[in-house]
């Protein structure tokens, strides 16, 4: 008796003969909601998330992720720094073509003359080139915290503050045109961009707005 005939076995990179498999949709998660976030940001704090030699940044005040810095704020330097997870809005933010204005309060190495204040204000020849004409007064002195460390004087020479305005971003810039008109910075705060400013934002603190630019 002839025995029954079984069908060979099929071979694992056989193709099937029926219709092929839908490919699988992989559900996209939603767009993240545009976030804006104002810090005040202390005197000594690196403007980014992580540093290899222990120094503070601002993982040690805000605790969101996927945030970055729109522009610069030196560690020197203190006051008003966006923040936002918009890349769009980052650019307008932080691209010195959109000429956004930055206003400092600078406390200064001697009394500014009349003359000293003009050359602020009609642009200043920096060794990258002359400045753009710029905002700049004499204020009296702010209501500001204690910087810490203190702020070191020279008894013998007096000091001022000043307002700045500018529309560039240049590396340290504004000790820069301070120092070419005679009047060294001793003490650096931001304290509106655009349309955004400090107001009672006390140091260290942050705060979410509305993440848009009119």
């Amino acid at each position: 008796m002839a025995r029954p005939t079984r069908p060979a076995p099929r071979h694992p990179a056989a193709k099937s003969q029926g219709k092929p498999a839908a490919p699988r949709r992989v559900a996209k998660a939603p767009p993240a909601e545009p976030q804006l976030i104002l810090f005040n940001k202390p005197f000594d704090v690196l403007t980014q998330f992580s540093d290899g030699e222990g120094r503070a940044t601002l993982k040690d005040f805000i605790p969101l992720p996927g945030i970055y810095p729109a522009g610069r704020l030196d560690r020197d330097s203190e006051g008003l720094l966006l923040l936002t997870n918009d890349g769009q809005l980052q650019a307008r933010i932080a691209d010195p073509k959109h000429k956004l204005a930055k206003t400092y309060w600078v406390q200064v190495e001697g009394e500014p003359t009349a003359e000293q204040l003009q050359r602020l204000r009609d642009g200043v020849e920096l060794n990258d080139g002359p400045t753009l004409p710029a905002e700049a007064r004499q204020l009296a002195e702010p209501r500001l915290w204690a910087r810490n460390p203190p702020v070191r004087f020279r008894k013998s020479v007096p000091t001022a503050w000043l307002e700045l305005v500018i529309r560039e971003g240049r590396n340290r810039q504004v000790r820069r045109m301070t120092a070419a008109v005679g009047l060294p910075t001793l003490r650096l705060v931001r304290v509106r961009i655009g349309p955004w400013s400090l107001d009672d934002l006390g140091l260290g603190e942050w705060k979410a707005v509305p993440a848009q630019l009119d």
